[in-house]
């Protein structure tokens, strides 16, 4: 099984993000973020963090997930590109990432993903768990 497929959208970007569990499919759907941000093999697995993330419910919690990885990067100047979720609950998500910081000279950055958005977002399972994610950009 394939972790995401890019899928079309006029004027922005997104995916269908795939997982055998909840788990494989939250960190699926960060791998298929940061597939539009940058190279992956290009990221160092250089450092390990811990973040916590917390919603109202599943989908909101997926939507605060992938936001909270665009914070690390924007703000905290920190690339994360593996992701392991230790916990999942319909309402809390314990991740370990690692990544390394932002190297202008050997990162090359593709497009700038503002957030992780509400629009046409769907969690499902058919055999297997997907979500579909639009992405600003």
């Amino acid at each position: 099984m394939e972790k995401f497929e890019v899928i079309e959208h006029t004027a922005d970007v997104g995916i269908i993000a795939y997982g055998r569990s909840l788990e494989e499919l939250f960190a699926n759907a960060a791998a298929g973020m940061m597939h539009f941000l940058i190279d992956k093999a290009m990221v160092r697995k250089a450092e390990r963090r811990t973040m916590t993330v917390e919603a109202d419910d599943r989908e909101s919690l997926l939507i605060n997930w992938l936001s909270d990885l665009l914070v690390v990067l924007n703000a905290d100047g920190f690339i994360p590109a593996d992701f392991n979720i230790r916990e999942l609950t319909d309402t809390r998500l314990t991740a370990e990432i690692a990544g390394e910081p932002v190297d202008r000279t050997r990162h090359a950055f593709r497009l700038d993903v503002k957030a992780a958005t509400y629009h046409a977002l769907e969690i499902g399972k058919n055999g297997y768990w997907h979500a579909r994610i639009i992405f600003d950009v």
